[in-house]
């Protein structure tokens, strides 16, 4: 009887570690792994654009929050490992974990990232852009920048509505019409649309925009409206005219695949589980920066002109006609998210 009753109670402890083994894995794979994982980010950008504080830190600190812990990110500004004009390569090729910026136009080769940074009088608000994006499985455009990211060793897991790209000038722009011949910095989609208007786009670091309107070397620029008092561009413009190129132009943010892919099931869960809360929270943030900057240049002497909506359905018209299709070109990606979006804004009644 002794040798049965050790084996049997051999085989129960067994079969309790075993069980009790198995309820330890799967606790951990439902929560957080006992080891940190440490990343570096350097955006585009430094600590004085409004995409630093309204978009990528709020970002951060919900992913900390949601990993419990168990992902820990610090944000270096742009130039203290690589220029703002390489950090989305730098993102690629695993010189850092992540990325926040524009994918087209500041650095990278990703032409699917304009279905996302925003088309040329498309979407008019956040809602409007999540429901084309992700919200509504008739869309869905986002699927279509995420398989590009991934081809390219990245995974898109945020994104922000910066509000109205409007043209802050020393001209005023009531008509399409006013902006022919005119000089003014833009890039990327920027400059598509600038060029099909009738202006000349020019090509231009951020550091180097005020400097450029303060000489007379360009005569304005298409920037995010909340984030002109930021760089003091009421000091060199006279005007604001929305909505501008883009009433809802957008942010993004990348981490680099491999380190993506190195996280548990549940990091990456919680992780992609606060895509959609941080979209509506960050965008919430730069719209209420609009006003006050808007309020910063009427007080400092210039205008904020509204142009007329018989203006921007004109303008709609044009872009859609001469601005999209150079947009679709791009790439078989492009080509499919143009035509969902013209779906969406027929779908919408902005266009027939």
């Amino acid at each position: 009887m002794n040798i049965v009753t050790n084996i049997l109670k051999t085989a129960f402890v067994s079969a309790s570690a075993l069980l009790l083994g198995g309820s330890i894995v799967l606790a951990q794979a439902d929560g957080p792994p006992e080891e940190v994982t440490n990343w570096v980010f350097q955006p585009a950008f430094d600590s004085t654009d409004a995409g630093w504080d309204n978009g990528l830190m709020p970002w951060v600190k919900a992913v900390e929050e949601a990993t419990q812990g168990s992902v820990k990110i610090r944000v270096e500004p742009a130039g203290a490992l690589t220029s703002g004009s390489e950090a989305f390569s730098a993102a690629v090729a695993g010189q850092t974990d992540g990325y926040a910026g524009w994918a087209t136009v500041y650095g990278g080769e990703m032409p699917e990232g304009m279905l996302a940074f925003g088309m040329a009088m498309g979407a008019t608000t956040p809602e409007e852009a999540w429901e084309a994006m992700w919200g509504n499985p008739a869309y869905r455009i986002g699927d279509i920048v995420q398989e590009a990211a991934h081809a390219r060793n990245l995974h898109w897991a945020g994104w922000s509505d910066q509000g109205p790209n409007a043209m802050f000038t020393k001209f005023p722009i009531n008509k399409l019409e006013d902006l022919s011949g005119k000089k003014m910095r833009a890039g990327g989609p920027q400059a598509i649309f600038h060029a099909a208007m009738g202006g000349s786009p020019v090509s231009l670091n951020a550091g180097d925009i005020y400097t450029a309107i303060k000489l007379g070397t360009i005569e304005g620029t298409y920037w995010d409206t909340g984030g002109i008092d930021d760089m003091s561009y009421q000091e060199v413009i006279q005007y604001a005219s929305l909505p501008g190129w883009n009433p809802a132009q957008h942010q993004e943010i990348f981490i680099n695949l491999d380190k993506w892919n190195a996280l548990t099931d549940w990091q990456r869960k919680q992780i992609d589980g606060i895509f959609e809360s941080t979209y509506f929270e960050t965008s919430k943030m730069h719209l209420d920066g609009v006003d006050h900057a808007l309020q910063v240049l009427k007080d400092s002497g210039g205008e904020v002109i509204t142009m007329s909506d018989e203006e921007i359905a004109r303008m709609r018209a044009k872009s859609i006609s001469d601005v999209w299709p150079q947009v679709g070109a791009l790439s078989e990606g492009n080509a499919k998210g143009v035509a969902l979006w013209t779906q969406f804004l027929k779908d919408k009644g902005y266009i027939k």
